[in-house]
């Protein structure tokens, strides 16, 4: 059935809150994609409702409508509609002065704490492990090994306010060797002996307190703070021949004695409150604060809300060495949703939600619930109350236990060791009971609530759109691991909704045609093709997640839309490297997306490809 698309981008265009909304818009092989000045006003209901409308998914700033093949077509009618209506002068009015304070605010400090998680992870993670190996009698902490070890382990968050000074200084997008420097005069071992010797000291006369920077965050975020504005300031106004040493050396001049005298003090202080106020909460609520968090975390995590306990989490670990609250929660939390899938998994009679549900529960056990949360949890509502159950009452028994963790890092069964104590030896038991609770808990929850849901969608085909069970095997188009659709890190291709197919962890950047067909679509960032087999099976093949964003960089397509290709031919060239090192991830989703309702898989048989004469290299093809 043909698609209006006039109607189709009108209806879009009102639904994600009239032209005077849209900011800026793009589409990539898929997508259109919408930056919005209020993302709250999109009727999202009304979008997923529309037909030639696959699905919605507000993400990295961005309302993206996934239209399917038809993108393109779609996204001429909305640009025609924007432009008939004088959007130049929309755009240009921006969208700074309507975004919320608070948006701004979780922006920033979301930039500032997620990258210092993978070095604090890292770091306790290890010391985690010593411990367990002096409780197991494998080394003494007496020894120099144990200590040296130990103070590799600690070293990340000793020095976290030089790390919290370069992510700042990157967020700000200013000299990040400048701000190190400032911070690091804090924790110079000679000025802090001088401090302590005395109990303070004296700088121009004003008195300095003793503070023991090392393990604090907030001081050097002030200080960075200020340093920043000075200088873009200092920059301004300084002659270029003498820019390269007078900005900084003035910046230190004065950014390191108000730190000093001021903003450390400050920033210690609120540090100290801020932790002092997480502890006050568990000391009168306890194990309900934990139930209500755990409970409440599918939602968070959907919002991304949850990294706004990032802070706090490194904040308590620097200040106290421990945390109560969050990642107890989170642990409780992480194992429902993998309870949830697999009690999915053994009640549902659908093979594709089954096998989305399998792997989606593996997933979250070892603490990644993505696949979980977008894939199965909130696309029913049942099994969303299933969750909450189990994780409100896995995280009300971690919480009556009083479980710590001294780690920042995803809770799961391979980061068990978060919660080894000296001081507590039944913490890890502890924790282990709390995640049975968690998992039986929500896995019965589940399995009582759940039903098969009525596929509507198809109820609605016409007789001649009907979907069919035909099963497309192919050769692997690419040399890589194999992967389940279902664990891709994008809702809209995890949960299926351009169609069935597999990923690919590709392991060299070459895509191969994988039988004979005609090239129907090149997508102008090159990291994306659609493809017609010879059977009549149109394929697409997306490079990546995100990828458009690199705008055609590390790709080099070999082929044209209208081009007529064999089986084994060379599609695309991309840089593997390149991408991955701009920050997107390489993964490769091959979408069979019509007929629908077909299956795609990928087989070991290449025998075929040995019959082109036109490929340069068919191992891609005979990979799995």
């Amino acid at each position: 059935m043909a698609i209006d698309q006039n109607k189709l981008a009108s209806d879009i265009l009102l639904a994600v809150g009239g032209q005077a909304n849209v900011e800026d818009l793009v589409h990539c092989s898929t997508r259109l994609r919408f930056t919005l000045r209020d993302d709250s006003i999109v009727d999202k209901e009304k979008i997923k409702s529309l037909t030639g409308v696959l699905g919605l998914a507000q993400t990295g700033g961005q309302t993206q409508v996934v239209i399917g093949n038809d993108v393109a077509d779609t996204y001429n009618a909305v640009k025609k509609l924007l432009s008939e209506s004088n959007n130049d002068n929309l755009t240009a009015t921006g969208t700074k002065q309507n975004k919320k304070l608070s948006a701004i605010v979780l922006d920033f400090i979301i930039g500032i704490f997620q990258p210092l998680i993978p070095a604090i992870a890292g770091g306790g993670i290890l010391k985690s492990f010593l411990m367990l190996a002096n409780m197991l009698g494998l080394m003494s902490d007496t020894t120099q090994t144990y200590k040296i070890l130990y103070f590799v382990g600690d070293a990340p968050l000793y020095f976290l306010p030089l790390l919290v000074a370069i992510t700042t200084a990157n967020k700000l997008k200013v000299n990040p060797l400048v701000a190190v420097s400032a911070v690091a005069a804090l924790l110079t071992p000679n000025l802090a002996t001088m401090l302590a010797s005395s109990g303070g000291g004296h700088l121009f006369s004003f008195g300095i307190k003793n503070i023991t920077y090392a393990y604090q965050v907030f001081p050097a975020i002030l200080a960075i703070l200020v340093y920043a504005q000075l200088e873009k300031y200092l920059t301004k106004i300084t002659p270029k021949v003498i820019r390269g040493f007078f900005v900084p050396m003035v910046s230190l001049l004065i950014v390191v004695p108000l730190t000093l005298l001021v903003l450390g003090p400050i920033g210690y202080t609120f540090g100290q409150g801020f932790a002092a106020v997480i502890l006050f909460i568990f000391s009168k609520f306890g194990w309900i604060a934990v139930a209500m968090l755990a409970a409440v975390l599918p939602f968070m995590v959907v919002t991304g809300m949850h990294k706004a306990m990032i802070p706090y989490v490194v904040t308590s670990l620097g200040q106290t060495g421990k945390e109560v609250i969050y990642n107890a929660a989170s642990l409780a939390h992480n194992i429902s949703e993998a309870g949830g899938s697999f009690a999915v998994a053994l009640r549902t009679k659908d093979k594709g939600l089954k096998a989305t549900a399998l792997s989606a529960g593996i997933s979250a056990l070892f603490g990644i619930t993505e696949p979980a949360i977008y894939g199965v949890t909130i696309l029913h509502k049942r099994v969303l109350y299933g969750v909450m159950i189990g994780s409100f009452i896995g995280g009300a028994s971690l919480g009556l236990m009083g479980v710590e963790a001294y780690v920042a890092v995803g809770p799961g069964l391979a980061s068990l060791s978060m919660f080894i104590s000296k001081t507590l030896p039944n913490n890890l038991l502890f924790a282990v009971i709390g995640l049975i609770i968690s998992f039986i808990a929500s896995f019965t929850a589940v399995a009582i609530l759940w039903q098969d849901p009525v596929n509507q969608k198809d109820a609605l085909l016409s007789e001649n759109e009907a979907p069919t069970n035909r099963s497309v095997i192919l050769p692997s188009p690419m040399a890589g691991k194999i992967i389940p659709l279902s664990s891709v890190n994008d809702a809209v291709f995890s949960n299926k909704t351009l169609g069935d197919g597999v990923a690919i962890i590709p392991s060299e950047g070459k895509l191969y045609a994988p039988t004979d067909g005609l090239i129907e679509m090149v997508y102008n960032t090159n990291h994306a093709i659609g493809m017609k087999t010879s059977e009549g099976d149109e394929i697409l093949f997306h490079i990546g997640i995100d990828t458009v964003n690199l705008k055609g960089q590390f790709f080099d397509v070999a082929v044209t839309a209208g081009q007529k290709v064999k089986q084994g031919d060379l599609l695309v060239r991309f840089n593997r490297e390149g991408i991955k090192a701009a920050g997107f991830d390489d993964t490769t989703m091959i979408i069979i997306t019509n007929p629908q309702g077909a299956s795609l898989q990928l087989s070991k048989d290449a025998k075929k490809s040995t019959k082109s004469k036109n490929h340069d290299n068919v191992k891609g093809l005979e990979t799995v």
